[in-house]
């Protein structure tokens, strides 16, 4: 899953995007609102945390285009704004979700998770496809009951397959998730990492679909 940081307190923001790459994010940051905005307009994000008070566009504005221009990733305001006013005022804009300064970095990831999850369209945190069991909001996997070690590129890729369980997920798709917006990707890195989760989990739950991308899917298992 990637993730758009808009936050113009650099500490703050480093601290946060190391949290969120620790539990397996890819995160680019952006430290004013001009950045930002053209960054949440043009980039695939599976959501996006956005503060309030930023340099050179306010956060509201930037969220007003966003949505104005038919943007709908999910967005949760970071703000040291806590007035009612405010939260209304963010809510009527288009936020999802709104959490103000100082908080957890837990609560944090745990509402970035929800938002995630229910905009690709699943009200449950426990998601299936065959024997992979996947807790969307802890952000564990299993297969047949036994816990599954991942590295933080298997996570991005299995994850983004898991929440479109059944659906062919473009391969460009796939890249602009898994990889932050400065990585060096290289031609055929999804399809090694295709390739390891294939033996982690079983070569017949992710369905190749050439010239397209790639599909999880329980039918293979359950034929096998």
């Amino acid at each position: 899953m990637r993730i758009l940081l808009v936050e113009d307190d650099a500490v703050l923001a480093d601290g946060i995007a190391r949290a969120l790459r620790a539990e397996h994010f890819a995160v680019d940051i952006a430290r004013n609102g001009e950045d930002g905005g053209h960054l949440g307009s043009t980039e695939r994000y599976d959501a996006a945390v956005l503060d309030l008070g930023l340099p050179k566009r306010d956060g509201i504005a930037v969220l007003r285009d966003w949505r104005s221009g038919g943007r709908d990733l999910p967005v949760l305001i970071l703000t040291a704004r806590d007035g009612w006013s405010e939260k209304v005022e963010g809510f009527k804009a288009g936020a999802d979700d709104y959490l103000v300064k100082p908080f957890r970095v837990e609560e944090l990831v745990m509402r970035l998770r929800a938002l995630v999850r229910r905009a690709a369209g699943h009200a449950s945190a426990r998601i299936t496809c065959g024997p992979i069991g996947y807790d969307a909001q802890i952000g564990t996997f299993e297969r047949d009951g036994l816990p599954l070690k991942l590295t933080a590129f298997e996570w991005r890729v299995l994850s983004t397959l898991m929440l479109r369980k059944e659906v062919i997920v473009e391969r460009s798709d796939l890249i602009e998730r898994v990889y932050e917006g400065d990585a060096d990707v290289d031609s055929n890195s999804i399809e090694v990492i295709i390739g390891r989760l294939r033996r982690k989990i079983g070569p017949e739950m992710i369905e190749t679909v050439r010239g397209r991308g790639y599909r999880l899917t329980a039918d293979a298992a359950d034929r096998s």
